[in-house]
């Protein structure tokens, strides 16, 4: 954003104005002992091209997503987004608009809403898509509240290490205000232990949340899954991802209750970790739990089609203590971008990028593991992302050795898993060419040249 600074003669019009004789006085409000008594240690001031060049020096440091080869996953992905997915979101009637109040004047907004909520059913084969959420990770949280207003369960809820452990955060951060447990089962071997899910599930378990693909790529045995929580009255959470469901069985097919994903991959850049979108679609007899709201289609006195707010059940619509959740908004502009990019892509389109995806990634796998540094870590089907460990454990300074050579060459797993800190997380999508990641095999088993650049 443009940064005009106020001159001196300026500030003190300002002062004058609003009463105060000097900035001193503006500020005497703020106690003494946590105010700075000395100046901003800071270099000499710039003039307005020179302080450019500068920051356009530093900003130019940074390894972009999306400008580099990036194989960097974990959530956010590096999916190619067709033009026309900006042309669009960028028209100032969606850029610049606010929350459809009033439906007889926004119904562009509130039919791109029902359009997004449409293809989310399609997409995950379920009923009924809210408005959209903040995030994956705020999606995921909100459907466990769901399926605990919709069971009457609210002491437990089971999942499992393969799921994001930036989900199974917010999950325990939340719960700790709502007495709720949240017992996770580790993962064997990369997937969820069916029998380990079976002796934990109990007849005062919400839910169960699984990931599939999970943080490790691998796929679930969703429909089993599915199998062990309805057996004991819980319902089914699935993480999915938006892309993968191009090629594989879409949640509602393999028998869950609630479906979620963190949707950036639909139309939106990686942002550096955000604003992202938050998909929630769920089985129709949920409905009356979902948080946010749902706009629907209607006719009006003349019979001509429009829509309108169906059901708003976040806390601004009704009475505080009757919401369903405190969510007061929805990612409407990203949500329209997913529409966009779903529209333009097509059932086709998609299947072809997840069938690039997978296939590319699975190129990779198998090209890094077939040297003699690296080594597969689980044996589990998998669409774009995937697990290797390093023989010789120096995950952080390859990941070094290929930023030095501009590529984002994935995420070290010992930040959230301390027993897998020899391991690194790809992803591969189908941006990637065949000689970046030929190219990144030969980086990360250059031995010779990582050795120097930390000698």
């Amino acid at each position: 954003m443009p940064y005009l600074y106020n001159t001196a003669e300026e500030q003190q019009e300002m002062l004058q104005f609003i009463g105060a004789a000097s900035l001193d006085e503006l500020f005497s409000d703020i106690p003494s002992d946590i105010q700075m008594d000395r100046p901003l240690n800071l270099p000499p001031a710039l003039n307005e091209l020179a302080l450019t060049q500068h920051m356009t020096a530093l900003g130019n440091k940074n390894l972009v997503g999306g400008e580099v080869p990036c194989f960097l996953g974990g959530g956010s992905y590096d999916h190619f987004i067709p033009s026309v997915v900006d042309a669009i979101s960028s028209r100032g009637e969606f850029y610049t608009s606010y929350t459809p109040y009033q439906p007889e004047v926004s119904q562009g907004n509130l039919q791109a809403i029902f359009e997004y909520q449409t293809l989310i059913c399609n997409l995950t084969g379920m009923d009924v898509s809210n408005a959209s959420l903040y995030d994956g990770g705020s999606a995921a949280l909100e459907a466990t509240l769901m399926a605990m207003r919709a069971t009457r369960r609210t002491e437990k809820v089971v999942t499992v290490s393969s799921v994001h452990p930036e989900y199974r955060q917010i999950l325990e951060t939340y719960y700790t205000t709502l007495n709720v447990k949240l017992e996770t089962v580790e993962h064997q071997g990369g997937r969820a232990p069916l029998e380990a899910l079976e002796n934990v599930v109990d007849e005062k378990t919400a839910c169960i949340l699984i990931q599939s693909p999970n943080f490790f790529g691998s796929l679930e045995d969703v429909e089993k899954i599915a199998e062990i929580a309805h057996a004991k009255g819980a319902l089914l959470v699935v993480a999915f991802d938006p892309i993968s469901l191009g090629l594989i069985k879409r949640p509602g097919d393999q028998g869950a209750d609630i479906a979620v994903a963190e949707g950036h991959t639909l139309g939106t850049p990686m942002h550096y970790g955000g604003p992202f979108l938050g998909i929630l679609a769920c089985r129709e007899k949920l409905i009356r739990n979902v948080p946010g709201r749902i706009a629907g289609e209607t006719v009006d006195k003349n019979g001509k089609r429009c829509f309108v707010l169906t059901l708003q059940t976040r806390e601004q619509h009704i009475r505080r203590e009757k919401a369903t959740s405190n969510i007061c908004t929805n990612q409407g502009l990203f949500a329209l971008r997913a529409c966009v990019y779903l529209s333009t892509l097509g059932p086709a389109g998609l299947k072809e990028v997840a069938t690039a995806s997978l296939q590319k990634a699975h190129y990779a796998f198998e090209t890094l593991t077939a040297t003699d540094r690296f080594e597969p870590l689980f044996d589990h089907p998998f669409v774009k992302e995937f697990v290797i460990r390093d023989r010789e454990n120096k995950v952080d300074q390859l990941i070094q050795q290929a930023a030095a050579q501009g590529y984002l060459a994935g995420i070290p797993l010992g930040n959230w898993y301390p027993e897998l800190g020899d391991c690194l997380l790809l992803a591969v999508t189908e941006k990637r060419t065949k000689q970046e990641i030929d190219t990144l095999t030969e980086i990360l088993t250059n031995t010779t040249s990582l050795e120097s650049a930390h000698a």
